[in-house]
């Protein structure tokens, strides 16, 4: 398989992490792509260097407000003075009562940026322009006649809306390769296998019908992202029956998850999308730090077979899994299954 992968992504090293009110070293670290990339030499794909797409894919997904906030805040808050070397917004609005987008770049800060879990450091916005850029690559391969090519993503981006950052994401990768594949080939849909509900993905593209995005997930009543990813959320507008949610109870082990994509995959056929983004977060394995499910390996394996036996075109992009011994074997295991 093509693999795409962009060394700039190191620019980003977040510091600030912020558990249960106790601060914490990341998960999301720069160490985390040097293991994916390790799994993809030891199994023998071609890692090949994304190309340049320009600000007009990822304008076509984020709010020019956004896109200047993280380009621009690293420089307005250092000269503030007397602030950290990461931003990390300490006031968020309530939106339905919010009366104006703020000056300050504080305010900005709450209003573009959901939770702590998104420090922004001076290279942020440079790394997350890399990971769509590998993002935009691996959709060109797939555009180009390959069956399928992975996307080396790092920040990841399922949890970014059009306009707010949150949970290690900044900007929507997955998104972004949604949207520039919807503009040429036709209908796409989104499937999220991450641990953490693909909130993003769902805002970005609520009110939509032509973008079927299926999330299947930890159970976000007592898991991130809390707010969003219960059953009942299914669109708006002329998105209404065209988002699927599938939360699983905590711990939910490989049984539980091939059932929930089975119910994801006769969707995605009635659907018939002519491309699909897998938004692969490897994070519901049994030995991830986060401990929200319990997939092994060899589940991994099986759902990369589920997925390829869809046979749709497919764009595997990057979202979570940190640090364990069964981080790139787990991603062996589901790019395998795709040779």
């Amino acid at each position: 398989m093509k693999a795409y992968y962009d060394p700039q992504h190191s620019l980003h090293h977040p510091q600030f992490f912020l558990v249960r009110g106790e601060r914490r070293d990341s998960t999301e670290v720069p160490e985390r792509a040097a293991v994916f990339h390790e799994a993809l030499k030891q199994a023998g794909h071609e890692i090949l260097a994304p190309r340049r797409f320009g600000r007009d894919p990822v304008a076509a997904v984020h709010s020019g407000d956004c896109l200047r906030f993280l380009e621009e805040a690293p420089a307005a808050w250092a000269a503030l003075g007397e602030t950290s070397a990461e931003i990390v917004a300490n006031v968020h609005p309530n939106r339905y009562e919010a009366g104006g987008y703020p000056e300050s770049i504080v305010g900005r800060a709450g209003w573009h940026m959901a939770d702590t879990a998104c420090p922004i450091g001076p290279n942020t916005f440079e790394a997350a322009l890399a990971a769509a850029n590998v993002a935009l690559s691996a959709a060109d391969a797939v555009l180009g006649g390959e069956r399928a090519a992975y996307a080396l993503c790092r920040p990841p981006g399922h949890h970014a809306y059009a306009d707010m950052a949150g949970g290690f994401c900044f900007l929507n990768n997955a998104a972004i390769a949604a949207q520039y594949l919807r503009k040429r080939v036709g209908p796409v849909a989104i499937l999220d296998v991450d641990v953490h509900h693909g909130n993003g993905n769902q805002g970005i593209f609520w009110q939509r019908g032509d973008v079927l995005t299926v999330s299947i997930h930890a159970d976000p009543a007592n898991f991130y992202p809390f707010f969003w990813g219960h059953a009942g959320e299914r669109g708006g507008g002329e998105g209404e029956g065209a988002n699927l949610n599938l939360p699983l109870p905590l711990g939910a082990g490989d049984e539980d998850f091939l059932t929930a994509l089975e119910v994801a995959a006769e969707a995605l056929r009635a659907f018939q999308p002519k491309a699909l983004i897998v938004a692969l977060g490897l994070d519901a394995s049994e030995q991830d730090p986060l401990k929200g499910l319990a997939i092994t390996t060899s589940g991994f394996a099986r759902i990369g077979a589920a997925i390829d036996s869809l046979g749709f075109p497919s764009v595997l992009v990057q979202e979570g899994g940190y640090l364990s011994p069964a981080l790139g074997p787990n991603l062996a295991a589901v790019l395998g299954a795709f040779d």
